[in-house]
């Protein structure tokens, strides 16, 4: 916003700085963090809504994390909307697609942790309720994002590691993108089982995404590194400096032992955004790279469970993989730092797709 009365502020010495896209950015990060510390103490002192504890899970949750309040999300979503809006481009429509595709799943989130809350239970809304909301908001999202597209790269996929190729998936793209999102959103809500767990890599992936849009956005560096340039994109790194200050916030209040959790309120709408950055900046195979501890944990759910309904045995003691862990004897904070250091080296390996093609 304060990019758009810029023209208007040419009196006011250093205003030419909201033109440099690297400033608002920082701006951004340093607005959201200050968002989250001023509202946190507040949130977490009148939060009547503690978290349902799974009672098949680690038996230490039951005993040390019963009664922490939930839905801290809010406060992480709300950061950095506001940031994003105060020093965004609010024209640029990508980045007003991308917080309306946030905000979305953040509702959804907020009434399945209201249902858990409401009845006690770590369940919330029935799972293929909940997918049907975050799928008929993903192809919407996605419908829109391909109308935005110019004739030379709406329809196409592109590939890491291989220069100049793309497949022409015309309409088939839109129901691609709209399972990267799903997929991305449930993946970080299935990550966020341990304090500050899915945080860290949240904020990794983010600032991973947010040097790929600034590439992808400037037509110079798109051409030297060789990926699909589109235009505007650039604005992202806004929004993803915005999420990262306020993860850092969020954070604070979320190291062990935790004051606040996440929630769905928070982990659904993370996850949704990072897969609409990685679907406006068609860098979604990349996504699964730097997300890699995302997708490890997602895949240990899902072969937990179609082995068990095969065999009616367990591959893993318990999943998500980092209660396996847990139940092997591991810290919860041995668990988290060890992941940290993995996600770590996923996104380092995502942003060398950026040049080795």
């Amino acid at each position: 916003m304060l990019y758009n009365f810029a023209p208007y502020l040419g009196f006011i010495s250093g205003v030419n700085l909201l033109r440099y896209i690297s400033f608002r950015t920082m701006c951004a990060l340093l607005t959201s963090l200050i968002i989250s510390f001023l509202l946190y103490p507040t949130f977490i002192r009148r939060s009547k809504h503690s978290q349902p504890i799974r009672s098949c899970g680690p038996e230490s949750h039951v005993l040390q994390k019963q009664g922490t309040p939930t839905m801290g999300g809010a406060i992480i979503i709300a950061g950095t909307v506001m940031s994003s809006l105060l020093w965004g481009d609010v024209r640029n429509n990508y980045l007003i697609l991308l917080i309306l595709l946030t905000l979305s799943y953040c509702f959804i989130g907020f009434f399945d942790d209201i249902s858990k809350v409401k009845h006690r239970n770590s369940s919330g809304i029935r799972g293929k309720k909940k997918l049907l909301l975050q799928t008929a908001v993903t192809l919407v999202f996605s419908c829109l994002v391909e109308f935005l597209r110019t004739p030379e790269i709406a329809g196409c996929l592109t590939f890491p590691f291989l220069k100049n190729f793309t497949i022409n998936c015309g309409p088939l793209l839109i129901v691609f993108t709209s399972f990267v999102i799903v997929g991305s959103s449930n993946a970080v809500n299935l990550t966020d089982g341990l304090d500050g767990l899915a945080t860290f890599p949240s904020m990794l992936a983010a600032l991973c995404l947010g040097i790929i849009s600034y590439m992808v956005g400037h037509f110079v560096f798109a051409n030297y590194l060789q990926v699909a340039y589109i235009a505007s994109v650039g604005e992202l790194c806004i929004f993803c400096g915005a999420l990262i200050g306020a993860c850092l916030g969020f954070l604070w209040y979320n190291a062990p032992p935790a004051m606040i959790f996440m929630g769905d309120t928070g982990s659904l709408a993370i996850g949704a955004a990072l897969g609409g950055i990685s679907v406006i900046i068609k860098h979604e195979f990349v996504l699964a790279i730097i997300g890699g501890l995302f997708v490890w944990e997602a895949l240990s759910v899902i072969i937990q469970v179609a082995y068990f309904r095969v065999t009616g045995k367990r591959i893993f003691l318990m999943a998500p993989i980092h209660h396996h862990f847990e139940k092997k004897g591991w810290t919860e904070s041995t668990v988290v730092i060890r992941f940290w250091i993995i996600s770590f080296v996923f996104a380092l390996i995502g942003l060398a797709t950026l040049k080795i093609r």
